[in-house]
């Protein structure tokens, strides 16, 4: 039996996830037109986060992925998360 068959998504559950996307891209071009000061970048990060998640769990199936292939998906993000944040420690700091 091919294990590929057991996880279709709906096609109104992609609709709502696609309009979710459109719905984060307008915040993101919003938050761009205003001035949060050190804020903006914090802000303008922290959704382009959450429009990734929503990709990579439902657009690219990782929901339905095992949990080795999680882990590893998890591990690659803190490694990014930890790069991002010493580059920000650093660039503060000059």
């Amino acid at each position: 039996m091919d294990t590929h068959n057991d996880h279709i998504v709906s096609d109104k559950k992609n609709i709502l996830i696609w309009i979710d996307l459109l719905i984060l891209t307008f915040v993101t071009v919003e938050i761009a037109q205003f001035d949060f000061k050190a804020l903006t970048v914090v802000i303008a990060l922290a959704v382009a986060t959450l429009k990734t998640i929503l990709v990579g769990y439902f657009f690219m199936h990782l929901k339905f992925e095992n949990k080795f292939f999680k882990t590893m998906v998890f591990i690659c993000l803190f490694v990014l998360v930890a790069v991002l944040a010493f580059l920000f420690i650093d660039y503060a700091n000059r």
